[in-house]
């Protein structure tokens, strides 16, 4: 076994955690856990047979096996390891990971993760399952992206879109940090979302404007600026034409009927009585 699936769309149950010390007694362990999943980060050589393959432990790699699976060990001395045992619910998108690969410069992050892990168990043990629930998602992204996912322009030019809305953003410097043309990454994007870039950025400035006007206090003119769109004029037009309503009346309880994308939006529904009333068109 070279690659296991997992979802982690809840944050693992920790049974149990800790340093692991082997290769004393003997130097084979041969085991398995029938219902729990095995995370392992390694300091030494050994040798690491899962379901018949060997996979080489050396220093800075990790191994995930899944719960029911035959491991056996061939250690050369004394061996110590962190190591948890999980139950993590088949919730959320599969993800494909290697049973065993290089953590790479993410071995500190990890390890400093499982110790805080440790650190938490069992006195807190919601503690030591964030750690863990991060440890894991570290993990996952450690395997390149599996063929059928996004292509890697698309997903750093949505990174890129992602951590500077507030800043002036065009396509062509879009392009150049996902390196790529701006035709090519035009192309790119319509195939993989559907839509435009421009149209996405418009879409993701105003969720986002729609979040922080309900959810927070900052002044509508604070929230236009940290959007992207620092005229105030514009961003009430946008409002009026993304959101169905004016960024005060957002504020004070409105918000849109979700439609289907492109749909044009008449009514909103008032979030304290619950009504949907007709939305009037913006003078």
């Amino acid at each position: 076994m070279h690659e296991t699936e997992i979802q982690l769309g809840e944050p693992p149950v920790v049974v149990n955690i800790g340093v692991g010390v082997h290769g004393v007694a003997n130097r084979t362990d041969i085991f398995r856990l029938p219902e729990l999943w095995q995370l392992h980060l390694y300091r030494y050589e050994a040798e690491l047979t899962v379901e018949g393959t060997t996979q080489p432990i050396r220093p800075g790699r990790v191994s995930l096996v899944p719960p029911g699976t035959t491991v056996r060990y061939r250690y050369q001395g004394r061996s110590e390891h962190l190591y948890a045992h999980l139950r993590i619910a088949p919730v959320g998108p599969p993800h494909t990971v290697a049973v065993m690969q290089d953590a790479g410069l993410e071995f500190p992050v990890l390890t400093s993760l499982l110790l805080q892990g440790i650190a938490g168990f069992p006195g807190e043990p919601e503690h030591t399952r964030a750690e863990l629930w991060t440890a894991l998602w570290r993990i996952v992204r450690l395997a390149p992206a599996p063929s059928t996912g996004p292509h890697p322009a698309v997903t750093t030019a949505i990174a890129h879109i992602e951590a500077h809305l507030a800043a002036p953003l065009t396509v062509p410097d879009i392009a150049r940090s996902a390196g790529v043309s701006h035709n090519h990454l035009t192309r790119l994007f319509r195939a993989e979302t559907g839509t435009t870039v421009i149209a996405h950025i418009r879409h993701r400035r105003m969720e986002r404007a729609h979040h922080l006007l309900r959810a927070s206090t900052l002044s509508i003119p604070a929230i236009a600026a940290s959007v992207g769109i620092p005229d105030l004029q514009a961003f009430n037009k946008a409002c009026h034409r993304e959101l169905g309503a004016s960024p005060r009346a957002l504020r004070n309880g409105g918000r849109p009927v979700e439609t289907q994308e492109g749909s044009p939006i008449t009514s909103v529904m008032d979030a304290r009585s619950g009504r949907v009333r007709p939305l009037r068109a913006p003078r």
